[in-house]
């Protein structure tokens, strides 16, 4: 129970955290390969983040091949023309630093963290496996099995896990939104060394890379590395510009599911809706749905929905919103209500779409939205402190289609978004016709230890 508030609390304050740098500390090139570069200068301490961004995640994989994005993810570390496997995080710890990966819906990254002076190895080492990665078979079973046991304890050990697929796939009827990241395990069980290469050779290369350097370095300087390590790799002439990516059908009916397994303590409700994601030059609406879900989920003690339910009439135990907006193509907005005991689900799904109505008509305390701005405004402070943290929120937003500018302008957009902004937003969104609305409970008494799916 405390992982699943946990993780809904940790979406709600995403969009909180999602702040930019000044555009003064932001410089931008691109190289004749068409590589992308941002580096975002901050000279108060002598670390540098090394960060490759790559315009590929598992909403690219082809039918039938889920999991490829984040498998090939996994052999990046094996070996390159140049390196022995394991020696890049090898080398990167021997020097004090540190580095990982992770794949999402839009874009898969490699990072290392190390001394601002180490730079030009990490540039050389990575450059390395941009378009010299050496697979062999012996690597295939071993890696697949790390990625089969990583699924079972994120997931097939997670009802609350098992559950969001579920719920995605019944979103998500055409898009490859609906497939889960790190694949169903039935395909995630049979890809093959073929389908790493095809994947690597369709998707890896310069023209379809970001590299994104933050911390104390001098932009120009960076610049003449680049030119140096990656600026020899020539452009990969199977990538194809833009993506091809497979539309979603209009929904006309609410879709409803009902999960049930024996491992669920306490039965949630969860709705989510299609909403549009944050697109270029054209963000208000997605900043007025990032604070609707702030007003309406994002504080367990001041929000709407914990201020109505969880405290005035104690139907239930915990409340949240949530918006998903960075994205290239559609996402969700959700709401979740954990009832009270003596409560039921339906009865707190009444509840939920009663809170809802009467914010509607109430309209936004001005106050409370007034706080939340401010909060926002601090957050901005804080975040520049964390260099990790300014290369994630540029490599992530340019990945799913945003540019530099857009990054810098989304706090003021932010500021800008007034409470009849919100509601028009709300209204707009919380149509039922373009729901999942998803139960999720205990299974009923069967005398076996089967899980019911």
């Amino acid at each position: 129970m405390r992982n699943l508030i946990a993780a809904f609390v940790s979406i709600a304050l995403l969009p909180v955290a999602a702040q930019s740098v000044q555009a003064a500390d932001v410089s931008t090139f691109e190289l004749e390969n068409g590589l992308e570069i941002v580096v975002l200068e901050d000279h108060r301490a002598p670390a540098v983040v090394h960060m490759v961004w790559y315009r590929v995640g598992s909403a690219d994989e082809a039918p039938g091949k889920s999991g490829i994005a984040h498998f090939l993810e996994h052999l990046m570390f094996k070996a390159t023309d140049e390196l022995e496997a394991g020696e890049l995080s090898e080398t990167v710890a021997l020097n004090g630093g540190s580095d990982n990966a992770f794949t999402s819906y839009d874009y898969t990254a490699y990072f290392q963290r190390v001394a601002a002076d180490r730079l030009e190895l990490m540039m050389r080492m990575e450059a390395s496996r941009m378009d010299g990665l050496a697979l062999v078979p012996e690597d295939i079973a071993t890696e697949r099995d790390v990625v089969i046991e990583e699924r079972n304890q994120r997931t097939e050990n997670e009802p609350g896990a098992l559950f969001g697929e579920q719920r995605r796939a019944a979103q998500y009827l055409n898009h490859a939104y609906g497939r889960p990241i790190i694949g169903w395990k039935h395909e995630a069980e049979a890809l093959t060394l073929e389908d790493a290469q095809e994947f690597y050779e369709a998707h890896y290369g310069p023209n379809n890379a970001i590299l994104i350097v933050a911390g104390d370095v001098e932009p120009e300087e960076v610049l003449r590395l680049a030119e140096q390590y990656y600026g020899v790799i020539p452009p990969n002439p199977n990538i194809v510009v833009p993506r091809q990516r497979v539309e979603e059908p209009p929904q006309l009916a609410e879709r409803r599911i009902i999960y049930e397994d024996p491992r669920i303590a306490n039965p949630y409700v969860i709705r989510t809706y299609m909403a549009p994601e944050r697109d270029p030059g054209a963000q208000e609406e997605a900043a007025a749905l990032t604070l609707l879900a702030e007003v309406l989920g994002g504080s367990g003690t001041t929000s709407v929905l914990a201020e109505k339910l969880q405290f005035e009439t104690q139907q239930a135990l915990y409340t949240s919103a949530f918006y998903s907006g960075q994205s290239l193509d559609d996402t969700n907005f959700g709401l979740v209500i954990l009832p009270a005991d003596g409560f039921s689900l339906e009865q707190a799904e009444e509840a939920l779409d009663g809170a809802v109505a009467e914010f509607l008509e109430e309209g936004v305390d001005p106050e409370a939205l007034d706080r939340i701005k401010m909060q926002i405004r601090a957050s901005q402070i804080y975040a520049e402190d964390d260099i990790s943290g300014l290369a994630r929120r540029y490599g992530s937003a340019l990945t799913s289609g945003l540019t530099v500018e857009d990054v810098q302008a989304w706090p003021d957009i932010l500021d800008a978004v007034t409470g009849e902004d919100i509601i028009a937003a709300a209204r707009r969104v919380f149509d039922r016709r373009n729901a999942v609305t998803g139960w999720a409970m205990p299974a009923p008494a069967t005398g076996t230890d089967e899980v019911t799916q």
